[in-house]
């Protein structure tokens, strides 16, 4: 019988169609004890047993495959894979899949909670009240104010039409997407450069690779609009964390609210967490409940087609492993 280890916090020990997905073709799903990640030694401990891995955010490593001979699949629950060493996953003719599609509207209203939360100031409000204050200061509107997507991708997209919806005007800069949504959505395409300028708030939307990775820095930032936003719902890489507080620090930057860190979960230290025009959330965005069975049934159909002889089009990462591969 194959056997799969269940690493997500969300799937492990529950229901679901993924579960029913992967038991009703043959797979024994193994599952570590509860917790709010999987560890290293935990993975040290179960991979040499499983056939294949429906993952969550852990890094994967060579080392850690070296470790699982019989393993045949990484089913990540997400569109982000920066956490596998796909190269060394390919070297071994371990085939890596995402679950495009199946989180981006949940991404997005996770988006603008933090943009609403930062906008109506409703975290210090709150707190105001509890404490037995009244403090009506006015807050910021969405409407009529620009909105930047760097990135256009599923999830820029469901981001665009949302701000649409609240009276937004949408710009993006996305290297990759062709622009032949962008009438549809009512977005019009600029530079990065031209669009920190003009945007009130900069939302982040791609991958983390080489290309990426500090791409929000002192000097970006410097060239941000006076008094605007950055969301960043993507990953943590993207930004330079003691920048990005510099700036908030200073008054430049309006607020920022992040649903990811460069480290997670940040350590007490990071001088982002004592700022009163910051918003927090634990790497949540993509995954509410809707979202995170979505994507649990998506991945376990991938493990389930690549047992089965078939290959998922547009969810395996690296495809140059295609050809001959077999379970």
């Amino acid at each position: 019988m194959p056997t799969v280890l269940i690493s997500p916090e969300p799937l492990r020990h529950q229901p679901g169609p993924f579960r029913e997905v992967l038991e009703a073709a043959g797979f024994e799903c193994i599952e570590v004890p509860p917790g709010p990640t999987t560890t290293e030694a935990q993975l040290r401990e179960f991979l040499p047993r499983v056939d294949a891995m429906l993952a969550g955010s852990e890094l994967l490593t060579a080392e850690l495959f070296d470790l699982a001979p019989r393993l045949r699949v990484i089913a990540r629950t997400g569109v982000g894979y920066d956490a596998v060493d796909v190269a060394a996953a390919s070297a071994r003719r371990i085939a890596v899949t995402i679950t495009p599609g199946a989180n981006q509207e949940s991404v997005a209203e996770q988006m603008f909670s933090l943009l609403l939360a930062l906008s109506r100031n409703i975290v210090n409000n709150d707190r105001t009240v509890r404490e037995g204050g009244w403090n009506r200061i006015m807050v910021q509107p969405l409407r009529g104010k620009t909105l930047g997507l760097v990135g256009l991708g599923r999830i820029g997209r469901a981001v665009a039409t949302r701000a649409v919806a609240f009276g937004m005007h949408v710009i993006a800069y996305d290297p990759v997407f062709s622009p032949e949504l962008d009438t549809q959505l009512g977005i019009s395409r600029r530079g990065f450069d031209e669009l920190l300028a003009e945007s009130d708030v900069v939302s982040l939307h791609l991958p983390l690779v080489p290309d990426t990775k500090g791409l929000i820095n002192r000097a970006t930032l410097a060239k941000m609009k006076p008094g605007a936003y950055l969301i960043n719902t993507s990953r943590g890489g993207l930004v330079v964390e003691a920048d990005l507080a510099e700036s908030l620090a200073s008054g430049h930057l309006g607020g920022a609210g992040l649903d990811v860190f460069n480290v997670e979960p940040p350590e007490p230290g990071n001088p982002l967490l004592s700022l009163p025009n910051a918003v927090f959330s634990p790497h949540l965005g993509g995954i509410d409940l809707k979202g995170m069975a979505d994507m649990g049934e998506m991945a376990a159909r991938c493990i389930v087609t690549l047992y089965q002889g078939s290959w998922p089009e547009g969810c395996v990462v690296n495809q140059e492993i295609a050809a001959g591969w077999a379970w």
